[in-house]
């Protein structure tokens, strides 16, 4: 008898409906999480006196959103694999739409930290199934065009949502930026029902037979929420709470390999990584990511102490990145599909490294302008590589596991971001040697800058070496287990 394993009917792309409509559901999919991650930080001081609560105790409004994204997005692509993931997106897009309805009704803010918890995991089914469902809307030869619209959907959410946010607070009030997403999700699960292609199951596959890993998803999810809330408590200063949070996360760790080495259907099946072509990938994912934390972490300290702008301007500049992230996507996208995933990854590689090295020595005589090139010559690069690296990663992969390395992949970015805010942060404040960088002088602002994009040059590097790593393991026999044990 053979092994049971979730397998999708080839060519269930060419059976979608309307190939575009299905892509416009994706995008919108990867919209709506994205834009409330922004949005809501827009709306904190209004929460804070609504709420009549303290800036601290606000802040959970987004950390219970993130961190339910972060510790479930790869147990979520896992059930996709096993349920079928148009019925789970179908799921989240609904979860995520009533969800949004309780914030925004929220009488108190323990209420709203709970349904933006809510929130969180309906947004990480989206964001996991949208990229592994492009593998089977889009045909194999536009996958890179695909990704690199979801990447410019992504950008979007994130430069809409402050300024949507202020529009909306000052307006209607501060539910309407929850309340947004109730027609936004009416009208998504409308195209998902009906352009998406359906779940097909083979001949071998079993769901009912396929038991979800509940304790290695319990055990994934306090690793990971230990890790986060380390990486995010304190703003980088390190406590005793941090250690500690961090201690309990190695200890999980040890743990979760030790669950999933043993379980007949784990959540993540630990013989991927044996996989050359996988794993640099993902690793090369999360250093990218915290080297683009970096830019949002030491730009608005550069540009209003080193530089002294008013706030009106920094915000205007710094739009720059994300405005360059949303026009690059799709054309990067299609520059991807013609040239092939390789070359364009090191190229977009290379266009973080000019940048960030650019960065590392620019003078503050060259002004708003020295800052700016070099942000859109890393951010140009960075499109380039998540369109790159995202379709090398889908097409390469068995069709029964998309979804669970979908949510590795959404999570080694997700990981970066969150290690980015806390260490190029300290690096940052280490570089300046200022006892608190938020009083530091011009000149200290400046050399911590510097410092901080010399750090990130380096890390790039690694990560094109991890790329070269990639291109010569290639031609290598696969090792990812495709069947369940």
């Amino acid at each position: 008898m053979k092994p049971l394993t979730t397998g999708r009917v080839a060519g269930s792309a060419e059976r979608t409906p309307s190939a575009r409509w299905a892509l416009a559901s994706l995008s919108l999919s990867m919209l709506m999480p994205s834009l409330d991650t922004s949005i809501a930080n827009a709306g904190l001081p209004a929460l804070a006196l609504a709420f009549n609560a303290s800036f601290q105790a606000v802040q959970w409004i987004v950390l219970a959103y993130l961190l339910a994204i972060t510790t479930l997005i790869v147990s979520v692509g896992r059930l996709g694999d096993i349920i079928g993931r148009r019925t789970l997106l179908l799921g989240g897009i609904g979860l995520f739409t009533l969800a949004s309805l309780a914030c925004g009704v929220a009488p108190t803010l323990p209420v709203l930290i709970v349904a933006r918890a809510v929130q969180g995991l309906g947004a990480a089914i989206m964001m996991s199934l949208t990229v592994a469902l492009v593998g089977e809307t889009v045909p194999k030869g536009r996958i890179g065009s695909a990704m690199g619209l979801l990447g410019t959907m992504s950008a979007i959410g994130t430069t809409l949502g402050p300024s949507m946010g202020g529009i909306l607070i000052a307006g209607p009030g501060w539910r309407t930026i929850f309340l947004i997403n109730v027609p936004l999700g009416i009208l998504n699960l409308l195209l998902a029902q009906r352009c998406l292609p359906p779940d097909v199951l083979t001949e071998v596959e079993a769901p009912a037979r396929t038991p979800f890993d509940a304790i290695g998803t319990l055990l994934l999810a306090l690793t990971l929420a230990a890790y986060a809330l380390a990486m995010t408590i304190g703003r980088g200063n390190f406590g005793p709470l941090n250690v500690g949070l961090l201690f309990a996360a190695v200890i999980a760790v040890g743990l979760f390999v030790f669950v999933e080495s043993r379980a007949a259907s784990p959540v993540i099946r630990l013989t991927m990584f044996r996989d050359p072509r996988l794993t640099p990938r993902l690793a090369m994912s999360a250093l990218v990511s915290t080297v683009m934390m970096a830019t949002l972490v030491v730009g608005p300290f550069y540009l209003a102490r080193g530089l002294g702008l008013q706030t009106a301007i920094v915000g205007l500049v710094l739009s720059v990145g994300p405005l360059v992230a949303a026009l690059a996507g799709v054309p990067a996208g299609r520059v991807v599909d013609r040239l092939g995933t390789q070359r364009m990854t090191l190229i977009g590689l290379g266009g973080i490294a000019a940048g960030s090295s650019i960065l590392s020595m620019l003078p503050a005589t060259f002004g708003v302008l020295g800052y700016v090139l070099p942000v859109v010559v890393i951010t140009a690069g960075y499109a380039l590589f998540q369109a790159a690296n995202s379709s090398a990663i889908m097409t390469a992969i068995p069709p029964d596991q998309r979804g669970v390395i979908a949510g590795l992949l959404s999570l080694s970015r997700n990981l970066g971001l969150i290690t980015g805010a806390s260490v190029m942060g300290a690096v940052f404040a280490f570089g300046s040697s200022a006892s608190d960088i938020t009083t530091a002088g011009a000149e200290a602002v400046g050399a911590g800058m510097r410092f901080t994009f010399g750090v990130a040059g380096v890390l790039i590097t690694v990560a094109m070496a991890l790329a070269f790593v990639r291109i010569r393991s290639d031609s290598l026999p696969s090792h990812v287990e495709v069947t369940a044990r």
